[in-house]
């Protein structure tokens, strides 16, 4: 969330720049800058009514050595009336304090200046593109008949023992899956990522953390009697490897990275846009996290978008980098990349990567914080992005490759799968 600070310093450009992401903060910033000066002020009172009441006490015992109880019994009733005054006091204070916290976390993170003007997908920046189209013919099939056709997911068993967005992989179809993961994670750690294998399931705290409480909580699936929710990325749970961790400057950069299978409601999701692996409800991504000194994020984001290329680039698919405008953009980033790759067969791009910087907005949560060479606390700034989701790229890579002898296995695959054709 955004610091309190940054507010108090600055509230016109919190406000002017959440107006990029068309929220309308004026009033929310207001309320709590309202907020702020009643906790100040009753703070101000308490200290004031504490001095008064240590003084007080410690006239009780020089009276009562002095024989003047009635006097005495005076200053018990005053000292007793300033106690009672004091809870009141913290109660308001404490009452203050909640409903900043809570305001503070319905306001998103504050864009940064890179980000461009614009309210939906339509307005976002192709900012890099490579690879080439394949010229398919007009009878070439999309990745769901593909997959029907070699046996390689079957989404009707899916529906019959979960329900829709459940796929089931088979055969070759199971292998491609696997073999995608170890791929990712070996280049990941191939350069300087950590492995991780975290839980699937996180506490509340892990969400509010990262920010998908409370603003994503309806497209989470909850475990009521044990309020733990299913990760909807791994980057919940990696993230929060560093809840409430004071780190040394020397230990930054923090890298890692992890596969997860990964959970989503997406409620309200519908059309042809979700058909086959275009939209799951279960599907396998590996995640690359960052956690940074504030003075090089930006360029840690350079160096992960040009990682995620790599990835693509290394699976033969057309891309292009999509830099997100303020209205396409997530609660809690400052800038965020897209990439997509294009699906030959649906004749569509496919978003395949998010890669964000959030600077210090997911570590406030989080109260991850490291200490500097001048002996002060900061902030830290944390980072994330797809590296890859598998399902879109399966799509891709099956509807891209398509041949009459069969589905073609890209040249930096072929180790991982054991076979360089699906027939």
């Amino acid at each position: 969330m955004l610091t309190l600070a940054a507010i108090k310093e600055n509230p016109e450009e919190i406000v002017r720049k959440l107006a990029k992401k068309h929220f309308d903060a004026k009033e929310l910033i207001n309320k709590v800058l309202d907020l702020d000066k009643t906790r100040r002020n009753s703070q101000s009172e308490l200290d004031a009514r504490l001095a008064t009441l240590k003084n007080l006490s410690g006239q009780i015992g020089k009276l009562m050595k002095e024989g003047k109880k009635e006097e005495a019994e005076k200053v018990k009733t005053e000292v007793a009336s300033l106690k009672e005054g004091n809870v009141a006091l913290e109660s308001a204070m404490n009452d203050a304090e909640k409903q900043i916290t809570d305001i503070l976390l319905s306001i998103p993170n504050t864009p940064c200046d890179a980000v461009p003007e614009g309210r939906t997908a339509e307005d976002n920046i192709v900012e890099k593109s490579g690879g080439t189209i394949p010229d398919l013919p007009e009878d070439a099939l999309p990745h769901w008949e593909l997959a029907k056709k070699y046996d390689l997911i079957d989404f009707e068993l899916g529906v019959k023992i979960t329900g829709a967005g459940f796929p089931v992989y088979k055969g070759k179809g199971a292998r491609l899956q696997r073999a995608l993961i170890s791929f990712f994670l070996d280049n990941a750690r191939e350069a300087g990522y950590l492995e991780i294998q975290p839980p699937y399931v996180v506490n509340a705290a892990s969400g509010y953390g990262t920010g998908q409480l409370p603003d994503k909580e309806g497209q989470m699936y909850h475990c009521n009697e044990d309020d733990l929710y299913l990760i909807p990325t791994a980057e919940v749970p990696v993230t929060n490897l560093y809840r409430d961790v004071i780190l040394n400057e020397s230990d930054l950069p923090i890298k890692n990275t992890a596969y997860s299978a990964c959970f989503r409601r997406e409620a309200g999701s519908y059309g042809k846009d979700v058909r086959g692996l275009n939209r799951l409800h279960q599907f396998d991504k590996v995640e690359i996290v960052q956690i940074q000194h504030p003075d090089h994020s930006y360029e840690a984001l350079q160096e992960m978008i040009d990682y995620v290329q790599t990835l693509v680039e290394k699976l033969e698919l057309p891309w292009h980098i999509l830099r997100l405008c303020g209205g396409d953009m997530s609660f809690t980033s400052a800038i965020t990349f897209d990439f997509e790759v294009f699906s030959a067969a649906q004749k569509r791009w496919l978003e395949v990567s998010s890669v964000s910087n959030f600077e210090s907005y997911q570590a406030n949560r989080l109260k991850c914080r490291f200490k500097g060479s001048d002996k002060k606390t900061r902030l830290v700034h944390t980072l994330n992005g797809s590296a890859l989701a598998l399902p879109r790229i399966v799509a891709a890579l099956l509807e891209n490759n398509q041949t009459p002898e069969g589905i073609r296995i890209p040249k930096a695959l072929v180790p991982y799968t054991g076979f360089d054709i699906i027939d």
